[in-house]
């Protein structure tokens, strides 16, 4: 072939890769990876596999609505079709600027995902696309078109066509295939098919304005009333069964002036901004945010420290559990779902394993206290981004009508980090401080992902009649609730401010400040689209060494933004004690065993009690070392009645001992215990006298100790050997557990290196079955994909020819587990039973046991 001429068109999908250079295959097993698992064998395997029912549904769920458009329009085109053809399809017959400077990208996405290929003049759509899209009576086309009129006379009796033929106005045809190819033509024909239409009643004409968006299908009676008669006689409108008729879609197509879609949107629609802060007022509202879900994590797991809720038998918390930690938190039932999900997701949190099986706070999360805030939250968020558990659906129902616990199964949905990610990479996309309309970031990703998860209901449907409508409402629905879940945790967990990402979100992402604002103009110079109206271009997503540096760049930004922590607190005559800021933690957890927290917020308020002062001495605490922590961390003097409170509790603190009889209870003072006995309250504790001194009971210590100190008594308990029990709360802990792992939407994507030996394979393998072999009188003919056959004499005398003169073989082989594959080799050294070559399909140096080697051929001379 002379440089001049022009290669021939590919005639498979497997010619159209075979033609392609490593870079365009390479973004195609990086866009569709389920390709490269496993590797494919050679190119026509790859093709096969590009075209399977699984495949192709996946390739069409992550088109955008445009490059969608484009594949409904060309599954509605003729096969093969040209540019020109698709362009009007989408375009229509007056032309559309937009449509026009979008086609080469979307056309360009379904060829790189191997979708289309062929060349401008011969387009085709990969057959199982082609089925699915296609427009059928039970899943009509989105383009609301129906059959063509070919398919719609296939099964029409010869003198029915030739009467509709006539009726048109048409000569009668030799048999039904031309007629109704001149019946086509007619309909195709603008000015033969607008004088037809001139001269149909105004009635029929309405008829066919109800149908021509769609869908086309319609009802008649045996007997149709003349506007329908009017339009079957000419075959406006054709049966498909049964009183149901369709209106061709040659017919529809001139109606709607060439277009196939309704609204064409080549542009995706622009994410709007409602409200324009000042950058530094949504870091500081994000910061404080992000303080915020710190401290609410710390106290969900102080709350759970000596043990928390009880695993339900089907796994997750009770709806009981879930409303006592509403509770303790102080948010709403789904806020503090959002939050015990999010500290089990980052691994603070799991059920300890135990018989009486319970959540509690891992190891992970002792370690976790003791890093600085800044980096603390990084691992939230982090967590939160990759998490698949969306805890929105917790109190809804699964496919089996079973409800849906908090850290309980059914939680999983591939699709959320996806949501996530591109929900804040849109708000990346706005200028600094600008917090987007929620309308406007739903529109935009229901056209990103239009299709996502529509196929797989359409197979359901089929077993359980539901209507198809309803099933990708119910899909489209979720990635709705995914994405406005997504604007309100990004908002709790601090990553927003005000709406609006904040810098330390913009660095947890990876992304970086817009340069300038996307103009509005709809004019952009050549065929480019203006910045407004480029398609969307998600990043990347980040490698692990990319993800710690983007982590540690947000911890930087944050960290002067988080309050100090505070060394003091002001003490007030009410028996009260203000924090005005956050407390260092050793002050925070004693203050908290020494009072009760009365009230949150920007200030924190205690309240000293007697029995937060006894739950302190309990402790081990003295009322000297009470007295002394007060004074070195209170800004004010310690108020009197709160030193009076704290040695009237500490005076009568462990004059009365319990210990194990059951119980029994001793006090040196014989009138106290005289008076215990004769309170009535002490009736159902069951106390009778067995010294002066000494009480006993059938009741347990613990009921003991509580009963007495309901009564106003402040007892301790005592061991075995006399000495007062120091009632410490032990933290409990699970065994070390990982944070749980995200559900995989689909294989991960290859990273460069898997890319680079993948297609070398894949080149390799498809050259050892496309290279042509030299004919041997006794080889077996081998056809297809089929492995050589030869004796094992001929083997081995060709494999010894071909370590003298250098020659590449082709060569069958089945390995130990049994897999057969073709290679190409040329052998270096033969000895022993094996034979030692280098490998062109693993382009490597390998040995082979002869007898695993099912054949030889020696390639012919133009490969060699």
């Amino acid at each position: 072939m002379s440089s001049d001429e022009k290669p021939a068109a590919p005639r498979s999908l497997a010619e159209a890769l075979r033609g392609r250079d490593d870079a365009s295959l390479a973004a195609l097993l990086r866009s569709r990876p389920d390709l490269i698992t496993p590797v494919p064998t050679d190119l026509t395997q790859l093709a096969t596999r590009a075209g399977t029912r699984a495949s192709v549904v996946r390739a069409l769920e992550r088109l955008d609505r445009f490059a969608l458009q484009t594949a409904e329009a060309l599954a509605v085109a003729s096969d093969p079709a040209t540019y020109e053809e698709l362009l009007g399809l989408l375009s229509g017959d007056e032309g559309d600027a937009l449509v026009a400077a979008a086609l080469p990208r979307a056309l360009g996405s379904l060829r790189e995902q191997a979708l289309v290929w062929g060349d401008d003049d011969r387009l085709r759509l990969v057959r199982t696309a082609r089925e699915l899209l296609t427009p059928t009576p039970q899943h009509p086309s989105p383009t609301g078109l129906g059959p063509s009129v070919q398919e719609s006379t296939a099964g029409m009796s010869p003198g029915r066509i030739q009467e509709l033929v006539t009726a048109a106005g048409l000569p009668s045809t030799h048999d039904s295939v031309s007629a109704a190819t001149a019946l086509s033509a007619l309909f195709s024909d603008r000015r033969r098919m607008a004088a037809l239409l001139a001269g149909a009643p105004a009635e029929s004409l309405e008829v066919l304005e109800r149908l021509v968006w769609g869908p086309p299908y319609g009802q008649v009676t045996p007997d149709p009333a003349p506007r329908l008669r009017w339009l079957l006689d000419r075959g406006l409108l054709l049966p498909t069964a049964p009183g149901t008729v369709v209106l061709p879609r040659e017919v529809a197509l001139h109606m709607r002036g060439g277009r196939a879609h309704h609204a064409p949107e080549p542009v995706p629609p622009p994410v709007e901004g409602a409200t324009a802060y000042r950058p530094q007022v949504v870091d500081a509202t994000a910061a404080g945010q992000a303080y915020t879900a710190l401290t609410t994590v710390e106290e969900l797991l102080k709350d759970w420290d000596e043990g928390g809720p009880a695993v339900l038998r089907a796994g997750g918390l009770s709806v009981r559990d879930l409303k006592r930690t509403a509770v303790a938190l102080d948010v709403p039932e789904p806020v503090a779902a959002f939050w015990v999900e999010l500290a089990h997701a980052a691994g603070l949190v799991a059920s300890d394993g135990e018989a009486d099986e319970r959540y509690a706070a891992t190891p992970a999360y002792d370690e976790w206290l003791e890093q600085p805030a800044a980096e603390r939250w990084t691992r939230l968020a982090r967590a939160w981004l990759a998490a698949t558990r969306t805890a929105g659906l917790v109190g809804g129902r699964d496919a089996k009508d079973r409800s849906l616990a908090t850290l309980g199964p059914g939680l999983d949905r591939s699709a959320a980090p996806e949501v996530r990610h591109r929900v804040l990479g849109l708000l990346a996309g706005l200028p600094e401080g600008a917090a987007p309309t929620a309308g406007s970031v739903l529109a935009r990703l229901r056209w990103e992902r239009p299709l996502r998860g529509r196929e797989g209901r359409r197979e359901a449907v089929a077993d359980n009649g539901r209507s198809a409508a309803t099933e990708v409402a119910r899909e489209d629905d979720l990635r709705t609730r995914l994405a406005q879940w997504a604007l309100s945790e990004a908002e709790l967990l601090g990553v927003t401010g005000r709406g609006a990402l904040s810098a330390h979100g913009r660095a947890l992402l990876g992304a970086h400040a817009p340069a300038h604002e996307p103009t509005d103009d709809p004019q952009g110079p050549g065929d480019k689209l203006p910045v407004h109206h480029r398609p969307p271009t998600p990043p990347e997503p980040l490698a692990p060494a990319e993800q710690s540096a983007a982590c540690a760049l947000a911890a930087r930004l944050l960290a002067p933004l988080l309050p100090e922590p505070l060394d003091h607190v002001l003490l007030q005559a009410d028996l009260t004690a203000v924090a005005p800021g956050p407390l260092q933690r050793p002050l925070a957890d004693m203050l908290g065993v020494l009072a009760d927290v009365e009230s949150k917020g920007g200030a924190t308020v205690y309240r000293f009690t007697p029995g937060s002062v006894r739950r302190a001495l309990d402790a081990g605490r003295s009322a000297s070392d009470l007295h002394a922590f007060l004074d070195r961390h209170s800004r004010t003097p310690v108020p009197q009645p709160l030193a009076y409170l704290i040695d009237d509790v500490a005076r009568r603190h462990g004059r009365l001992r319990v210990g194990a009889a059951s119980a029994y209870l001793r006090c040196d003072d014989d009138a106290l215990l005289n008076e215990i006995l004769a309170d009535r309250r002490a009736a159902g504790l069951g106390l009778r006298r067995l010294a002066p001194t000494v009480l006993a009971t059938q009741t347990d210590p613990a009921a003991l100790l509580e009963g007495l100190r309901a009564m106003g008594f402040a007892p301790a308990a005592e061991s075995a050997e006399g000495d007062v029990l120091i009632t410490r709360a032990h933290s409990h802990r699970t065994p070390p557990r990982s944070a749980p792992e995200p559900v995989p939407d689909g294989p991960p994507a290859p990273d460069a290196t898997l890319l680079a030996a993948a297609i070398r394979a894949i080149r390799a393998g498809d050259l050892a079955s496309t290279a042509p072999r030299k004919a041997s009188g006794t080889a077996t003919p081998v056809t297809g994909g089929e492995l050589p056959r030869t004796g094992s004499a001929e083997t081995l005398a060709t494999m010894q020819a071909a370590v003298l003169t250098g020659q590449a073989l082709w060569i069958g082989y089945v390995n130990a587990e049994g897999a057969a594959s073709q290679r190409v080799i040329a052998p270096v050294r033969v000895e022993g039973g094996f034979v030692t070559a280098y490998d062109h399909t693993a382009d490597e140096v390998r040995t082979y046991p002869l007898h695993r080697i099912t054949g030889v051929a020696e390639l012919a001379d133009e490969q060699t």
